[in-house]
């Protein structure tokens, strides 16, 4: 079964001030290191959200500014036209995922329940978040999940999430 690995990483990141994307954690972008992960578990892997990026970026569907569930969307539509059976997404500000995160999310569909942005999806829950997205409900990644029939899964000890400078900081020693 192929397995596309998504990079979300098309947010403002008002609170963090600057592109959080591309700042540094130990000598190395978020960005690069979110990708970086991705490619152990993954048999490709895209950006989404940017436009530039070390592997193949892809704009937010139907149009940026749509949240997380835009990010989604674009993903699993690019692995429904390129024969990947799933979809690994992960936020660029989520250092620290354990190196078994792709079991422990196993079988799809399901999400890490303190971000869940981090999640493993079949490639058919891209007619659910179009429908989302399209919709006048919530837009949220709750009502993904809740359509689909996801499973939260809760990892031990959390997962680290960069919003701002100061989350940063406190990440750099855990890395």
């Amino acid at each position: 079964m192929r397995l596309l690995g998504a990079v979300l990483a098309g947010g403002l990141s008002s609170r963090f001030g600057s592109d959080k994307a591309l700042a540094a954690l130990d000598g190395q972008t978020l960005l690069d290191r979110a990708v970086e992960r991705l490619a152990v578990w993954c048999d490709s892997v895209v950006v989404v959200g940017r436009e530039a990026a070390s592997v193949p970026t892809l704009p937010d569907w139907p149009r940026p500014g749509m949240g997380p569930l835009g990010g989604i969307a674009a993903a699993l539509r690019h692995a429904s036209d390129h024969g990947f059976a799933e979809v690994l997404t992960i936020g660029v500000d989520s250092p620290g995922l354990p190196d078994d995160l792709p079991e422990r999310l196993a079988p799809a569909p399901a999400y890490v329940a303190d971000q869940p942005v981090i999640a493993l999806w079949p490639v058919n829950a891209a007619e659910a978040v179009t429908a989302i997205l399209e919709g006048d409900g919530r837009h949220s990644m709750i009502a993904l999940a809740e359509r689909v029939g996801a499973r939260a899964v809760r990892l031990p000890g959390g997962t680290a999430n960069i919003n701002t400078p100061g989350d940063l900081a406190r990440i750099a020693p855990r890395g």
